[in-house]
């Protein structure tokens, strides 16, 4: 048990101490979990302390109770020496008396007092008899005198032994209770270091997430206030590549619309208006939805979400020029295509039910084709043909 609790409270140290680094970028829920390991390092000091002294205790009641038994068993050892021995002096006084008494049969020495006149002769025999019968009873009362006081030191024993026994049950029971309790304070200790484990794992991930969001929005502010070598002057009813100055781009699937990894600016496609900025069934919690105002995909939603920092307002108006959202280098990239009209978070493809959750569908097949139509790399097809038809008078590319 001293042991166990030792190599327990040195890994719990051991673990504490080599998070104390990144531990400086948790939430509030990873010191709470903090707190609550320390916590249950103390509760699991104090338990495992109760349960040495439990386990001390039990082991001298099973001494004791050895030892108790030893005592009655020599008891009843004394009991039956005794008891052989009373039989024995009840047998040789019982054979004394009859011999003399019933059969004459004695010695030379003892006849002689049974050689007298007739009256003398009965009255020694029963003077001899009176002290045969004498001396059986004192021999036979000494012995049960001798059998009676055994026979207490044995009942004592026993009772001493009974509570020994009763002791023992006792102490074991609560040492059982003691170390169940203890084993549940290991359990949740563990888990709560799990907790804790993924918290720091989250935080460090969430901290690299900003980090590479913080040099994404640098990148950006240094991109607009050193332009690249771009010609670009938009006009009216035309439309330009939204990921023109992302750096790193790389083209993912196509789904509902078209995947990309990668960090910088990203621009509207063109003229257009804000009708959405948020929605939180979307990883990371970004939803930026625009209705193109003029071109082809006039009165047409286009959405951009994911792992995005939203630099525009709902009802603002944009052109291609507008960025409307910083890329970081997140967990899930960034996803645009076509949305419901109502900017409410849903996309067309899925709208018509033409997305289950890894194919690609017309609507993404479409949006990609847009976006290679202006310079942007297109997606990665899952499936030819893509799921689903466009809807009547949709614009191709």
């Amino acid at each position: 048990m001293t042991n166990h609790r030792s190599i327990l409270i040195a890994g719990a140290a051991s673990f504490i101490l080599t998070t104390v680094f990144v531990s400086t970028t948790a939430s509030a829920d990873t010191n709470s979990d903090k707190a609550q390991i320390a916590q249950l390092e103390t509760q699991i000091a104090q338990d495992g302390a109760h349960v040495e002294a439990l386990v001390s205790s039990y082991d001298q009641a099973i001494t004791q109770e050895q030892i108790d038994a030893q005592k009655v068993a020599a008891a009843q050892a004394r009991v039956a020496s005794d008891q052989q021995t009373e039989d024995q002096a009840k047998a040789v006084l019982r054979s004394l008396a009859l011999t003399s008494y019933m059969n004459d049969s004695v010695d030379n020495s003892s006849l002689s007092i049974f050689s007298m006149t007739s009256g003398s002769s009965v009255a020694a025999k029963q003077e001899y008899t009176q002290i045969a019968n004498d001396g059986l009873r004192t021999a036979v009362d000494a012995v049960d005198a001798d059998a009676r006081q055994t026979q207490a030191s044995e009942d004592q024993l026993r009772a001493v032994q009974a509570q020994a026994q009763a002791t023992v049950t006792q102490l074991g029971a609560a040492k059982a209770a003691a170390q169940a309790a203890l084993a549940q304070d290991d359990a949740l200790l563990s888990q709560v270091k799990g907790n804790l484990a993924t918290l720091v794992a989250q935080a460090a991930a969430a901290a690299k997430a900003a980090e590479q969001r913080e040099a994404a929005i640098l990148a950006a502010e240094e991109a607009n206030a050193h332009p690249v070598n771009f010609s670009f002057n938009p006009s009216p009813g035309s439309y330009s590549n939204p990921l023109r100055s992302i750096n790193g781009l790389n083209p993912e699937r196509v789904d509902q619309g078209v995947d990309y990894s990668g960090y910088g600016p990203i621009y509207a496609m063109g003229d257009a208006k804000i009708l959405s900025t948020t929605n939180s069934g979307w990883p990371g919690g970004t939803f930026i939805a625009y209705k193109f105002l003029d071109g082809p995909a006039a009165g047409l939603v286009a959405y951009a979400a994911e792992d995005i920092e939203p630099t525009v307002d709902v009802g603002q108006t944009v052109n291609a020029g507008t960025v409307i959202g910083t890329m970081y280098a997140g967990p899930d990239g960034i996803e645009t295509g076509w949305a419901d009209p109502s900017g409410d978070g849903n996309s067309m493809a899925r709208d018509y039910g033409q997305f289950d959750g890894s194919n690609s569908t017309a609507f993404g097949a479409n949006f990609s084709q847009f976006l290679a139509s202006v310079g942007a790399p297109p997606g990665v097809m899952q499936n030819e043909p893509p799921t689903g038809n466009l809807p009547p008078g949709w614009p191709t590319w």
